[in-house]
């Protein structure tokens, strides 16, 4: 079925398929196909969607024709993608093929200056989609939202401030508004997923150049390195 929904299928090539469809990748053809969470693809799939890149070229589920295609393709993936190809179960020439471009987010526990204009964000839309008056967050909640790990990055930000929108008649948003995991809160300090220490360093090194918005020489100084130091770890880390 997935094969399907990506390259389309003959009718009859299997139980259900009434009448022919149209893949993604037809439908996209000409623009931009985004393919989310790739790191959750199996093998046969990954294979698939390789011959698909590289030929430039789709065969529809029950068919033999190829159909030339010519799209932009964006991944996304929160899966340790380099290490799955160590342990084989991403194909290393795949991820060549799709890495072209590629851009790290960092979690939203390090980049605690975007929890405020995220959340911001998400209520305008909530408030609009529930049609309640425009709400607002106090400087306590969003404390609370700061000391938080967010294992679930912005989409759980964004449930967060949608189950606040529906539950509270307030104008402000109150901490008690946020529910939240209390085994992902931190008081204080970092969270650190490993122990490996070139890990550690680049987590350490993002949270302070959060904490000044990417000043190098405040940066620097708190975490007492020169600026030359700092840079020459900004380009090992590839920060």
């Amino acid at each position: 079925m997935f094969e399907s929904e990506l390259f389309g299928h003959k009718k009859g090539a299997f139980t259900d398929a009434k009448e022919d469809r149209v893949g993604r990748f037809e439908i996209a053809s000409g623009g931009t196909l985004f393919l989310d969470e790739i790191g959750n693809l199996s093998l046969p799939m990954q294979a698939k969607l390789l011959t698909t890149l590289q030929n430039r070229e789709i065969v529809r589920v029950g068919s033999n024709k190829q159909i030339p295609i010519d799209i932009r393709l964006i991944c996304a993936t929160n899966q340790p993608i380099y290490e799955m190809v160590n342990k084989e179960l991403f194909r290393q020439d795949l991820l060549y093929r799709i890495n072209t471009v590629e851009i790290h987010l960092p979690p939203l526990r390090e980049r605690l200056q975007d929890i405020h204009l995220l959340a911001d964000h998400f209520l305008k839309i909530y408030c609009k989609k529930y049609n309640v008056q425009q709400k607002r967050i106090n400087s306590s909640t969003l404390k609370k939202m700061e000391i938080y790990s967010w294992p679930g990055n912005v989409r759980e930000l964004s449930h967060a401030i949608e189950r606040a929108v529906i539950m509270t008649d307030s104008d402000t948003l109150q901490p008690t508004d946020i529910i939240l995991s209390t085994r992902e809160t931190r008081e204080e300090g970092l969270i650190f997923e490993n122990y490996n220490l070139d890990e550690a360093e680049k987590l350490i090194i993002r949270k302070v150049l959060s904490k000044y918005n990417g000043n190098i020489t405040q940066a620097a100084i708190e975490l007492g390195l020169t600026r030359t130091s700092l840079y020459r770890r900004l380009e090992k880390y590839g920060i």
